[in-house]
């Protein structure tokens, strides 16, 4: 994981007189789960839509594998699966997995896989409107899975899941990494962000508080604690 996939650097983005990200800047290795955590408002899911180049931004760069690709050259390297959506709700979920694989050229020899990883089986054939938010959840989740781009940002792997739900997710994602993939993950629930991630960026107020391993974080967030603080109270002390 030594390799750098994606590098921002010093990236700023304000709507009107509110800084949404100031000088915000990280480093996304190859191959890893790099979580993003931070509270409401923090700034994560704009973060996510600069990097995507859904937004633009005032200041700074985003390098992939060392190059500042503009907004739509960032669409062959970049798949980003926001929160909240269902995409084609008159369409069947086995319908927008085709889709997505026809349409980004994606692996059709991943697809089984993906749809038993994330227990698809049982309602491929209904339509996306039709599903409650944790199938909606893993259907877009399957269709980022999917996707070939090398690097995949998920706002919220796990909202709508369960806790049984959110463990499989989890080890999905997990195997997904060590297959290739570059995942940038979004994360409110802390205990699946310390159960799936390698790394952590803390975002706060539009600004990068830290970013590290958990142990590194640790060392900043309470440097003489006789025990090692969890990912909750270092996300506390230093957000």
């Amino acid at each position: 994981m030594a390799d750098t996939a994606v590098t921002v650097d010093g990236l700023s983005k304000s709507y009107g007189r509110l800084a949404a990200l100031s000088d915000v800047s990280l480093t996304l290795r190859t191959g890893e789960v790099l979580g993003l955590i931070g509270p409401n408002g923090a700034g994560k899911t704009t973060l996510f839509e600069c990097m995507a180049g859904v937004l633009p931004f005032e200041a700074g760069t985003v390098r992939f594998d060392g190059a500042v690709l503009p907004p739509r050259a960032r669409a062959s390297r970049v798949f980003y699966v926001p929160d909240g959506i269902g995409p084609w709700p008159a369409e069947s979920v086995r319908w927008a997995l085709d889709f997505a694989v026809g349409f980004f050229g994606g692996r059709s020899d991943r697809k089984s896989e993906v749809i038993e990883r994330l227990n698809l089986s049982p309602f491929l054939t209904a339509r996306i409107g039709t599903l409650s938010k944790g199938q909606r959840k893993r259907t877009v989740l399957a269709i980022g899975m999917l996707t070939p781009h090398p690097v995949l940002l998920i706002d919220e792997p796990f909202d709508g899941l369960d806790l049984r739900q959110a463990r499989e997710v989890g080890d999905a994602l997990r195997e997904h990494a060590r297959s290739g993939r570059t995942l940038f993950l979004s994360i409110h629930q802390i205990t699946d962000a310390a159960r799936v991630c390698d790394r952590f960026v803390l975002l706060s107020g539009g600004r990068v508080k830290a970013e590290g391993r958990i142990d590194e974080l640790a060392a900043r967030s309470a440097p003489s604690a006789p025990s090692p603080p969890s990912l909750e109270e270092i996300v506390l002390a230093l957000t």
